[in-house]
């Protein structure tokens, strides 16, 4: 029997190739999630959307300088702490924003497809716990560092 995290990748990469497809490869699908965040948090250090997004630091760091390269986002120093690197969408990643979020209303609705309310909500209760737990794992790991 697969596992729960196979069986979520899965879920992940078909989500991935499902927005790479309706964006017309224009943005690739692993990006969409870099749309979301920094569309809603314009100014985020990269650091805080490694965390938000889960993703390590150095990964967050390659994916930023792609979508740097492709013109969707500035990066800058912040002026508190020049250290810090600050992310910005550019107007080319806002207009795509709406039709991301459309894209993952979508794919919601589609693998929700003969799934009661009554069954989502309770998936969805149980997926919180199991994120809670995950996310305490990792942060708790590199707090004991």
């Amino acid at each position: 029997m697969a596992t729960i995290m196979r069986k979520m990748n899965i879920i992940s990469r078909c989500e991935a190739q499902y927005r790479t497809e309706r964006t017309k490869n224009a943005l690739q699908g692993i990006f969409h999630s870099y749309v979301l965040a920094v569309c809603h948090r314009p100014g985020l250090s990269q650091d805080a959307l490694a965390k938000h997004l889960c993703i390590n630091k150095s990964n967050v760091t390659r994916h930023l300088s792609c979508l740097e390269k492709d013109g969707y986002i500035e990066r800058r120093h912040s002026e508190e702490d020049k250290r810090e690197m600050l992310v910005f969408p550019t107007e080319k990643m806002l207009s795509l924003h709406s039709e991301v979020v459309e894209i993952t209303k979508d794919w919601n609705s589609l693998i929700a497809e003969g799934v009661s309310e009554e069954e989502l909500s309770v998936f969805h209760s149980v997926l919180d716990k199991i994120l809670e737990r995950s996310i305490a794992l990792v942060y708790e790991k590199e707090s004991d560092k």
